[in-house]
């Protein structure tokens, strides 16, 4: 096995949309087809039916919602997979900005009857910034929905990206039959009971008369219509456009009915790109290189209740790693000894004895690991790009039981490493006080607490109006806006002095008696 063979083999991409689109359910079926698992779960599942795989929290289980990223890795038609499930809840959109940082494609997931919605639209910037390619599923084909050529124009309008539908759709709701393959000429058609009858019909084009045989007169009749237009609307697939973000390839179907997976499968063994070159300060770091390369992109705590666990998610991005390597933790200069990496199926894990660059392993982790950690072969590569945001709601937090004090406050540094929230301890005052991006967030927090670390807490409202990292190029200049404010600093889980503003006002007048200060909204994690 050779290190070309083995990129060659690799695709690590997201899946990305708006709650509600289909998300998770498209990625139990990935995993079906991949082998991964024997029967696909249900967000929502009642009784005995299986959950789905990549919700594994609590908290996911009680809610239907996916709030964290969860990775599997499963093969498929000769390729490896690296599947980055990201959670589609707004409030949690920072994990999934740091997911995208590690993945080489993503696929987004429309629903038929909504079109574009704001967390897409967000997500798709987020991508567009790192020219990620995207490839578009849009869902739900078996209900009632807008018509295909209103979505392909949104897409394109709203996106500012080229459309090009690969598979074509044969009706919606209760008359969808399946789909045409534009650009292998087959006819799939879907069964009764769901999902493709075979691999499907291959024809010689859309005047074969074996579409007149297996489909209805008047569904022959649009069929030939609709992609005689699509084809004079839309440019016809390139694959340098594709892999360079400018153009998205569309595919049709129904996740729940299992239709329409396959082809998109299919797809992304043959046309999504294989690990890319990533940036870092000084260099670009190409996966062919002989040393080891990778960055920390998330860290998660307690993924095994029973044991207080915290695993660093790791992408690597050059190098052929081997288990018992030791690698250059390049912030703290120090050698890391990686006796039991993991691979992934989102909760599950198995040893790595091996990995290639595109991989992502865990790394089990005592507090040493940071979000944004590079980790190399020797040489002091700091990767770059990995997004931390100041938090958009500010609140206090207390333990039920005031002896638990130090338990939470433990937990709170966890979580924080974590990247689940910002945790600030003010200079003055006893209290924690913890930022989020969206509310829902403080929920989801005090349910994790009380349950993997059994403190049982109370979220309550401040006065706070924003948190601001604070840096300066003059030496000194921090240290002196520090001492002058320090009713107003705090510093946060790593450290970093940060400015609490108790309102819009005290924030600019900061911001404007204080000009060689830098008040950061984003921080880029490069350690």
């Amino acid at each position: 096995m050779t290190l070309q063979t083995e990129i060659a083999k690799r695709r690590t991409f997201a899946i990305i949309s708006h709650p509600d689109a289909g998300k998770t359910t498209l990625t139990e079926k990935l995993l079906l087809f991949g082998g991964a698992i024997q029967m696909a779960g249900a967000v929502k599942a009642r009784g005995e039916a299986r959950r789905a795989r990549s919700d594994w929290m609590k908290v996911e289980r009680e809610r239907g919602i996916s709030v964290t990223a969860s990775v599997m890795s499963f093969g498929y038609d000769g390729c490896m997979f690296n599947l980055l499930d990201t959670p589609g809840h707004e409030d949690f959109s920072e994990d999934t900005y740091r997911t995208l940082t590690a993945v080489d494609s993503a696929v987004m997931v429309i629903d038929a009857a909504k079109g574009i919605e704001t967390q897409t639209r967000k997500l798709f910037e987020v991508c567009r910034l790192r020219d990620i390619p995207i490839a578009t599923f849009i869902n739900k084909m078996d209900r009632e929905g807008r018509d295909p050529f209103d979505l392909l124009d949104e897409i394109e309008q709203t996106l500012q990206l080229h459309v090009t539908p690969v598979t074509w759709p044969i009706g919606m709701g209760k008359t969808f039959r399946g789909v045409y393959d534009l650009l292998h000429d087959r006819l799939i058609l879907i069964e009764r009971g769901g999902g493709a009858k075979d691999e499907g019909v291959t024809c010689s084009g859309l005047d074969d008369p074996k579409l007149d045989e297996l489909l209805p007169a008047d569904a022959v009749v649009k069929l030939r219509e609709d992609v005689e237009m699509a084809r004079g609307l839309c440019p016809d697939f390139d694959l340098q456009s594709y892999r360079e973000g400018h153009l998205t390839p569309v595919f049709f179907g129904s996740a729940i009915n299992n239709f329409g997976v396959r082809e998109l499968i299919n797809a992304l063994c043959e046309l999504a790109p294989p690990p890319r070159t990533q940036a870092a300060s000084g260099r670009e770091v190409k996966p062919e290189e002989d040393k080891v390369t990778g960055f920390v992109f998330k860290i998660q705590a307690n993924m095994d209740p029973k044991h207080r666990d915290r695993i660093a998610f790791f992408r690597l991005c050059s190098g052929h790693f081997k288990r018992g390597m030791k690698l250059l933790h390049v912030r703290s200069g120090k050698t890391v000894n990686l006796h039991n990496p993991v691979m992934f199926l989102a909760q599950d894990r198995e040893l790595a004895e091996e990995a290639w660059p595109g991989d992502i392993i865990g790394i089990p982790n005592h507090g040493n690991l940071r979000i944004g950690d590079s980790l190399s072969e020797g040489e002091a590569v700091r990767f770059t790009g990995i997004p931390s945001f100041a938090p958009e709601h500010l609140q206090s937090v207390r333990p039920e039981d005031p002896m638990k004090a130090k338990h939470l406050g433990r937990a709170l540094e966890q979580l924080a490493e974590e990247g689940a929230a910002r945790v600030f301890k003010p200079y003055f005052g006893g209290e924690w006080i913890v930022g989020v991006v969206g509310m829902l967030q403080f929920e989801v927090l005090a349910d994790r607490i009380r349950t993997e670390y059994e403190v049982p807490v109370k979220f309550e409202p401040t006065s706070l109006y924003t948190a601001r990292w604070i840096e300066s190029d003059v030496a000194g200049e921090v240290k002196r806006f520090t001492d002058a404010n320090r009713t107003s600093m705090a510093e946060d889980h790593n450290g970093t002095p940060v400015f609490l503003a108790r309102n819009s006002w005290r924030l600019d007048k900061a911001m404007e008696e204080w000009p060689k200060v830098r008040f950061l909204k984003t921080k880029e994690e490069m350690v």
